[in-house]
């Protein structure tokens, strides 16, 4: 992996002993969801100046994604634009001062691109390929690029690697695939440093209500029956927030990594019955549990092999799904069981 001229730039701007340096100015795209406002409350924690950019799409509750917002800092540590990213002129406008972009923004959910592909493409791939031409014309230093497990598809070779021949099963999977080749190319062919990340299954606090973490634990808090979509013997890998961060901000740092794509992951399968399991256990409920039939377009398995990122970003894991949970669910109960009340 090759220095370019950015990386080498970057590098003098931000690296000290692998860490970031304080007043970088960086812009997240879809700031105000929950894996970008997770990223802005440590990235302000170290002093650094950020722009949210985000449109507040209503595939969930504004107001949920407003909460993110005040969780991150006072108002006056962050700048926040409304702004949608399939809008070229308006992405172009926000990139002023910007040394780094951390791009977030999507149109999550597999089960939503089945039902809309279109939207899926336009935010995904369109919206990104905005995002890139940008970047390139505002001279951005380094572009990250939130991939998903989601391009891997449904293989038996397990743990996926990077190099792996991908398969996605849905039109997300195969935008977060489009993504991470127009990441490659803008690398290659116009100079710019990039960063595609495949995050798996990412849980935390203020965790988005579509997911199966709060569905469940919902339905255990209400004795409501609990549904698994087919034998629960399926499996995740799934990454607390506090990885996915640490993994990201490495990501943003490091040299010698212009065009490469990393799997950030806990590097350990959890099957969907010992999830509810644990879960049954953590909020002190008996299990009420259905069996329906497996959903079009999910997985078997995802599992990562996380040695690349050992290796290039110094990235190392740091919860294991017992002490994710427990943590989750601590939060869940301090905030009243906030999940149970949004829609």
């Amino acid at each position: 992996m090759e220095d370019s001229g950015n990386t080498k730039t970057l590098s003098y701007m931000f690296n000290k002993k692998d860490g970031i340096q304080s007043m970088a100015k960086i812009l997240i795209t879809g700031g105000a969801g929950f894996i970008g406002s997770h990223l802005a409350k440590k990235l302000i924690d170290l002093n650094n100046e950020i722009v949210i950019f985000d449109n507040l799409d209503s595939f969930y509750s504004e107001k949920l994604k407003n909460k993110n917002l005040e969780s991150i800092a006072p108002s006056d540590k962050y700048e926040f634009i409304r702004g949608d990213i399939r809008d070229y002129t308006a992405v172009c406008a926000v990139l002023d001062d910007i040394q780094v972009i951390i791009h977030e923004a999507a149109q999550p959910g597999i089960r939503a691109s089945l039902e809309n592909p279109m939207k899926t493409h336009e935010v995904n791939i369109s919206g990104t390929l905005n995002i890139l031409r940008a970047a390139v014309t505002k001279n951005i230093k380094r572009v990250i690029i939130a991939s998903s497990s989601s391009v891997y598809g449904d293989t038996n070779e397990l743990p996926y690697r990077e190099e792996d021949s991908p398969q996605p099963l849905s039109p997300y999977g195969v935008s977060k695939l489009a993504s991470d080749y127009y990441a490659k190319v803008f690398n290659e062919v116009y100079g710019l440093s990039t960063v595609s990340l495949r995050y798996f299954s990412v849980y935390r606090p203020r965790i988005r209500p579509d997911l199966v973490l709060p569905i469940f634990t919902n339905a255990l808090v209400q004795n409501k029956k609990v549904r698994i979509f087919g034998d629960g013997e399926q499996s995740r890998d799934f990454t607390y927030i506090d990885d996915i961060v640490e993994g990201t901000y490495r990501a943003m740092t490091k040299n010698h990594i212009d065009g490469e794509t990393f799997n950030i992951a806990s590097g350990k399968r959890t099957t969907i019955n010992k999830l509810y399991a644990l879960l049954c256990e953590l909020v002190d409920r008996k299990s009420n549990l259905i069996h329906e039939k497996e959903k079009k377009g999910e997985v078997r398995h995802t599992h990562a092999n996380i040695n690349k990122a050992r290796k290039h970003l110094g990235y190392k894991p740091r919860y294991n799904i017992q002490q994710g949970l427990k943590k989750f669910i601590e939060w869940y109960q301090d905030n009243n069981f906030y999940l149970c009340q949004q829609k």
